[in-house]
């Protein structure tokens, strides 16, 4: 029998309960902009209605869909050049080493593109399409104009009132049939006339088979071939009306209602697209709409429903989001209810970008409306593809880690032939960039593109792990951990003031330094977030195994070398925590990564309780840093004051992050970045990262479990007053609800499927649970 341990503190002070907040996107008017458009997706096919009166067009997106080919983009005599460089590190000629690194330490041929890859083998993720309907309405003026996205249900909605007539658009990409849907009705016998097109920026056919409208074609392969196919249909049924053909689209007069169904799939993988899309069509249109609409709000709920959260404040619902923005960007505590619609936005976005046995979302989430997306919409993994599964394990969707952790064991296949030719070294290890076909090279340039990734992966294998208590997958996914390891203990050098073990060459993702000599350089040995991964990467390795009993020889090495590393923190003179081994010159002290504080967050290795020197040193860090920079660096730096256990600094930042954003030119940071007003992430342009970041950022303020103990409420923010949530996810498998009052918890649940007991800190009290049974 299931047993499952309840943990309890109950107060007589108990929270009022209020009103469900509703947990809706609204507008009074149709998007002018992609970036006000309203997010729809299955995991797999996203639509992006903008709820145009006369034309309006639908975004569509398959997150398979991508240009490009397998290639090995890997320099197998790199490795020649490996001692060399070294040595140029060890004697501080930083510069000239770099220089080699550019010259011989890359990867060959185009990369990625230089982020431009929709045409070369590395390819790019691209928009599917755009389905446009083109309406014919009664004369009259537009009034009560409603364009919702409604995240409980994962539909959107558009209505108004024309001449007389009550219009209203119903949209949902199906959970069950997984086909997108627009149901369109009036209130008027007859009222209903458009006409449905399908188009697409390039490599791109029509045709008609009887009544339903196909888009079909092959993307570049980037070798001068046929890369990835695609085909997407399009059927209409009606009630009333005549449906036919005009030009290059379908065309319904005199309708009472429609339904439009889109069914697409590509040939990713091998899979037979023009039969997977015949199906799914012929499914849908068998079943009743109901059924249909039913179906999918019952699959999409099981995940949605997992968790709530409720901020007490005044009532804002009212005001249409876009405004909304303002006020909170004016003072959160006008609208503490926006702040928990953001967070359940972010896991609406999550539930909607990815699937299990698919792929993870990537720059872009699912959503995209051009052929060459920014940066490929690939998966960066110096900090972005991170980013986007933090609040996965802790908004208690642990599934959806799972397309991110199939595709880091993919990539660890690709990267051992990476250890060989760049260090002829065993084990694997892969850089800052990664795309569907298993690129695992560094990039095109030192500065950006020398940065490893295998070990930061790693955090995400063993966090899941953590989460779950799943011993069965820590024994798949344990190869992986232990031949990351391998690669970084046969690769890693003496440097030669400490003594200590470093990884060389490397950089401090994306930023540089200044040379004693006055020269600017990025390559350089043993960057603080280097030796705080390869600590982190050891010493998780070492539990795995223990906990598995598979510790060997090679464990025990593990264990002897992490005395040989570097601390996690070394502080520098001016009290901050050092970036580099050296205390350099920093040409950007505000620069938008934050990489040495990855001991705070996503690491353990800085706490108030356990290490208040690091943290003080953590706070003055970020001080010289500033609360500015791109979307997704201000929702780390949420995470960042959230592990400091400063909850009114973190919505400080959390306020900076929703600042409205409108331009989509790319910058990194300054007053463009911020919150479109659709809620999309602003780098700009958008990346999905910064909401993915912001809603982990919100869950780390009421819930903290990396310490060994659970924390409720560690970073609560004054304005947060009162509050509850249910259904959030601590490190061993616990789930947690908590309701509290004038800042103060007045009551919490922990539940265990397997009744290990656990230590909760509540209100500044540390209570011993070991003593309580399970039920």
């Amino acid at each position: 029998m299931k047993r499952t341990a309840c943990f309890a503190l109950c107060c007589t002070l108990l929270l009022t309960t209020q009103a469900q907040q509703p947990l809706q996107l609204w507008y009074d008017r149709p998007a002018t902009v992609w970036e006000e458009t309203l997010p729809l997706g299955n995991g797999r096919l996203g639509m992006m209605p903008d709820g145009g009166l006369v034309n309006e067009k639908v975004v569509l997106n398959d997150i398979t869909l991508w240009s490009g080919s397998e290639q090995d983009p890997n320099h197998y005599e790199a490795h020649e050049n490996l001692g060399l460089i070294q040595q140029l590190l060890l004697q501080g000629r930083n510069d000239e080493a770099e220089q080699l690194v550019n010259a011989n330490f890359v990867c060959v041929g185009e990369g990625s593109g230089h982020g431009r890859g929709a045409n070369v083998p590395y390819g790019c993720f691209q928009a599917l399409g755009e389905l446009t309907i083109r309406y014919e309405h009664p004369q009259g003026e537009v009034e009560h104009y409603r364009r919702t996205l409604d995240l409980p249900t994962a539909t959107a909605e558009t209505s108004y009132w024309q001449g007389g007539v009550n219009f209203r658009r119903e949209y949902f990409t199906s959970f069950d049939g997984d086909v997108g849907i627009i149901r369109l009705s009036a209130d008027a016998k007859g009222a209903l006339a458009f006409s449905v097109s399908l188009t697409r920026e390039e490599n791109a056919e029509l045709r008609f088979v009887g009544d339903e409208l196909q888009l079909f074609g092959a993307l570049n392969d980037g070798h001068g071939g046929t890369g990835m196919r695609y085909l997407a249909r399009i059927r209409i049924q009606h009630t009333g009306g005549e449906l036919g053909i005009d030009g290059t689209a379908l065309k319904l007069t005199g309708a009472d209602e429609a339904v439009l169904y889109l069914s697409a799939a590509t040939d990713f993988r091998g899979n037979p697209y023009e039969q997977q899309s015949a199906r799914l069509m012929e499914e849908a249109l068998k079943t009743p709409y109901s059924v249909l609409k039913k179906n999918h709000l019952s699959n999409f709920q099981q995940l949605f429903s997992r968790v709530s959260l409720q901020i007490a404040g005044p009532e804002t619902t009212d005001i249409p989001t876009d405004r909304r923005l303002k006020r909170f960007f004016d003072n959160p505590a006008n609208d503490n209810a926006l702040a928990a619609l953001y967070f359940q936005y972010g896991r609406y976005l999550s539930i909607c970008s990815t699937r299990p046995g698919l792929l993870p979302p990537n720059l872009q989430g699912l959503w995209a409306h051009q052929v060459q997306t920014p940066w490929n919409g690939d998966y960066h993994l110096n900090i972005n593809a991170q980013m986007n599964h933090w609040p996965v394990e802790v908004g208690n969707l642990p599934e959806l880690h799972e397309p991110f952790i199939d595709m880091i064991k993919s990539v660890a296949r690709a990267g051992k032939n990476t250890a060989k030719a760049y260090y002829n070294a065993p084990g694997w290890v892969c850089y800052m960039m990664t795309n569907v076909w298993g690129y695992s090279a560094p990039g095109e340039q030192a500065s950006w593109g020398a940065s490893t990734a295998s070990g930061w992966l790693c955090n995400h294998l063993w966090e899941h792990y953590l989460f779950t208590k799943d011993a069965a997958y820590l024994k798949d996914v344990y190869p992986v951990l232990r031949d990351a390891a391998v690669f970084y203990h046969h690769t890693l050098i003496r440097e030669p003031r400490n003594g200590w073990l470093v990884t060389a060459p490397s950089v401090s993702p994306e930023n540089a330094f200044v040379l004693p000599n006055g020269k600017r350089a990025s390559v350089a040995m043993g960057p603080t977030i280097d030796n705080q991964i390869v600590r982190e990467l050891y010493s998780n390795v070492i539990a795995a195994a223990d906990t598995l009993g598979l510790r060997d020889a090679f464990v025990d090495t593990l264990e002897h070398s992490l005395a040989q590393l570097p601390p996690p923190v070394q502080i520098g003179n001016d009290g901050r925590i050092m970036e580099w081994l050296e205390e350099y010159g920093e040409p950007e002290p505000q620069h938008r990564h934050v990489s040495h504080l990855y001991g705070l967050y996503p690491a353990a290795f800085i706490s108030p309780q356990t290490t208040p020197e690091w943290a003080s040193a953590a706070r003055k860090t970020l001080g010289i840093r500033g609360d500015g920079g791109t979307g997704w660096s201000r929702a780390w730096k949420i995470l960042f004051w959230a592990r400091l256990q400063d909850g009114d600094h973190a919505l400080e930042i959390l306020r900076q992050l929703l600042q409205p954003a409108f331009g989509n030119e790319t910058t990194y940071g300054g007053a463009s970045a911020g919150t479109y007003p659709n809620l999309f992430c602003a780098h700009p342009p958008f990346q999905i990262d910064g909401n993915f970041g912001g809603t982990a950022g919100i869950a780390e303020m009421l819930l903290q479990s990396h310490a060994g103990f659970i924390h409720l409420l560690p970073a609560l923010p004054a304005a947060w007053k009162d509050g509850e949530v249910k259904g959030l996810k601590a490190r061993g498998n616990y789930t947690v609800d908590i309701k509290w009052q004038d800042g103060t918890v007045v009551s919490y649940r922990v539940h265990s499927p397997s009744g290990t007991p656990v230590d909760v800190l509540v209100n500044g009290k540390l209570i011993k649970t070991g003593n309580v049974a399970g039920l």
